[in-house]
């Protein structure tokens, strides 16, 4: 497949750098600033070489990788909310153009799941969005083989952020602004960990699992998870759920059509009480039991194996 990418942060360079291992070509990038378009195949290495020393990635305008000769549209810019652009606009109009999307960015089907799905259905191509629930880990691909209908409830850990903070707040009974300060120097925290720790990013993936788990064509937005953050849990909390065998996760639920994200009670030795920055999802299921699926949830290589196995599950387009 020809690959645009709309987007050169960590996860569009992750996927840059890969996509010749997973035999596809990449024949556009574009960052905010600007795009580098070959139909023949960039040499990605160059292309991300320029964009460290000179901070672009080419000469063309960004909205050029649009209109460029592609097969899939690989949309990696940052998740926004409400409107979801531009990466709703992205998305609408390579599918438009019948060409396949594959998303990373969560806002497009965590606040315009309906509208997105509609132009699918208008457009000879398709839309994958694998990468936007758990990283690395086959979710949505799981929901697929299994079958919607078949599954009862998704519930687990899936912002490796909060996780992190929270396993070395309870490992070392340190203070949340602690253990926050360190996972900002390690790279597991960004500068502004809002959307991390208030819950917002493990919302939208239970968003997403709602919407492609409904089975009454309702659509879920932001609007209708309830949602509460860790950066109010002090240390003491921690130990007295130690002392009873527990220990405390940030935990999002799709059950009853209901979205719920919060700090929750688990068993210490649960396999919802993972460590670090590890995710895991379980889907409870009606014929097959509890399946757990655990893994990396975040990171530019994880997150590009997500996008590029969706890519390599897309059929080939007419010329």
């Amino acid at each position: 497949m020809r690959l645009s990418i709309a987007g050169a942060g960590a996860v569009g360079r992750s996927v840059a750098q890969l996509a010749g291992d997973y035999g596809h070509t990449v024949t556009a990038i574009a960052d905010s600033r600007s795009a580098a378009i070959d139909p023949d195949g960039l040499d990605t290495d160059a292309v991300l070489e320029r964009k460290d020393s000179e901070g672009v990635v080419g000469t063309a305008d960004p909205e050029d990788a649009l209109t460029a000769e592609y097969d899939v549209l690989v949309e990696a810019t940052p998740t926004t909310l409400g409107d979801a652009q531009p990466g709703f606009g992205y998305l609408e109009r390579a599918l438009q153009r019948d060409r396949h999307v594959v998303l990373a960015n969560k806002g497009p089907v965590a606040e315009r799941y309906g509208e997105v799905m509609a132009l699918a259905e208008d457009s000879a191509g398709e839309i994958r969005f694998e990468a936007t629930v758990g990283g690395a880990i086959p979710v949505l691909s799981t929901i697929e083989d299994y079958g919607p209908a078949t599954i009862t409830a998704a519930r687990g850990v899936l912002n490796g952020t909060a996780n992190f903070i929270l396993s070395r707040m309870a490992a070392e009974g340190l203070q949340y602004e602690h253990v926050l300060a360190e996972a900002q120097d390690l790279g597991v925290a960004e500068a502004d960990p809002s959307f991390d720790v208030e819950g917002t990013d493990a919302a939208l993936k239970c968003v997403i699992l709602a919407n492609v788990l409904a089975e009454d064509d309702r659509e879920y937005t932001l609007e209708d998870a309830t949602v509460e953050g860790i950066d109010a849990i002090p240390p003491s909390a921690l130990e007295l759920a130690r002392e009873d065998g527990r220990t405390i996760r940030l935990i999002g639920e799709v059950a009853g059509g209901e979205i719920r994200v919060g700090p929750r009670l688990v068993p210490e030795h649960s396999d919802l009480a993972v460590t670090g920055t590890t995710n895991i999802v379980r889907l409870e299921t009606e014929h097959a039991g509890r399946l757990n699926l655990s893994g990396r949830g975040a990171g530019g290589p994880e997150t590009a194996t997500a996008i590029l196995a969706d890519a390599g599950r897309l059929s080939r387009l007419d010329p």
